[in-house]
């Protein structure tokens, strides 16, 4: 970050030298005044066209800096705009703190977007339909392709801004802990144990869960292409306590379906599909719903679902569109390895 960060009392000609430091590297400077304060940007374009206009070398910047620029509130990012400028082709935005001083710069084509939540992934179970692999590798271990099925969704994660990532374990907890003993991703990711298995979502009660705010919780065995920046915009527009990351699931009849009115045929569907949403093991919720759940009680994540509409609360649902495998059985975790073997043949990514 220092390396784009030039003070308002440089040279053009400083400028220059600092901007050829930063070959293949966000060419844009970000000009400071003497209080640390961001006071405009400066490209080689920039100095240029003042060096046109009769400026000198020795002139300072900020006769060539632009003073009108785009940039981030750090205690409040608006990930709607920052969705915007990525579209825009905006690579550089710097991060501002409450007196308009950087704490940092995000490159947009390294890391997408900087979500406000942090994330609990669950990584307890047994993986009993995938032994004998699971016997002595907990199944969030297992190798799709050259990673560990979980360490794809840490890199999500991290892509997404999210660096308080918690993962709870149970099943093989030692080498989960292991693997996470050095950071991955460049997250340093936390662990907590449960003793018994609580649930399919109880043992976010291990962790630390700030009394606001909101958490993103996930099951580590899957490989999906959701955009998490969609859904966490989804989960504020809807004003939502609870939205649930949903998977299309199409279900065709071989039959003429009747249409009745009490014993009274009203018309036929000649073979029809409906289509439903199914649950994909994602949820964004809000921390003073997620605090309900106790560590002394199994919970599910249906239960919690049904606790929150139980208390009336606004529950939403956010389709997948893309791709989204639950390694669950040996047939999906084939579908998975034949995946990757395409996508890395392609030279892409899940």
């Amino acid at each position: 970050m220092k390396r784009n960060i030039i003070d308002s009392k440089a040279t053009l000609l400083d400028a220059l030298g600092a901007i050829n430091e930063l070959s293949g590297q966000l060419m844009t400077l970000i000009v400071t005044g003497d209080d640390g304060r961001m006071v405009g940007t400066l490209t080689d374009g920039d100095i240029r066209r003042a060096l046109i206009a009769g400026r000198s070398l020795g002139a300072c910047v900020t006769c060539a800096m632009q003073r009108s620029f785009r940039y981030l509130d750090a205690g409040n990012i608006d990930v709607a705009a920052l969705a915007s400028y990525r579209r825009k082709g905006i690579r550089m935005i710097p991060v501002l703190d409450a007196d308009g001083r950087v704490v940092r710069v995000l490159d947009t084509s390294k890391q997408s977007t900087l979500l406000p939540v942090r994330a609990i992934v669950m990584a307890g179970g047994r993986g009993e339909r995938l032994r004998p692999m699971t016997l002595t590798t907990p199944k969030p271990l297992l190798k799709v392709g050259d990673r560990a099925i979980i360490d794809y969704n840490i890199s999500m994660l991290a892509d997404a801004g999210i660096t308080d990532i918690t993962v709870t374990t149970h099943y093989l907890a030692e080498q989960i802990e292991a693997h996470f003993a050095e950071a991955v991703c460049g997250v340093k990711v936390k662990c907590v144990r449960e003793v018994s298995p609580l649930g399919t979502i109880g043992a976010v009660s291990l962790a630390d869960i700030p009394e606001s705010g909101t958490t993103l919780v996930m099951n580590s065995d899957l490989l999906t292409t959701l955009s998490l920046e969609e859904m966490w915009l989804h989960h504020r527009d809807t004003e939502a306590m609870l939205t649930v990351a949903a998977i299309p699931y199409t279900i065709s009849v071989p039959y003429a379906i009747l249409e009745t009115d009490g014993c009274m045929v009203k018309s036929f569907v000649e073979k029809p599909s409906y289509t439903h949403h199914a649950n994909a093991g994602i949820y964004l919720i809000d921390n003073a719903l997620l605090r309900q759940v106790r560590s002394d009680t199994r919970t599910d994540a249906t239960d919690l679902i049904e606790s929150a509409l139980a208390q009336r609360m606004r529950v939403s649902f956010f389709p997948i569109n893309g791709t989204w495998i639950d390694i669950g059985a040996p047939n999906d975790y084939a579908r998975a390895q034949e995946l990757m073997r395409y996508h890395s043949g392609n030279k892409q990514g899940v």
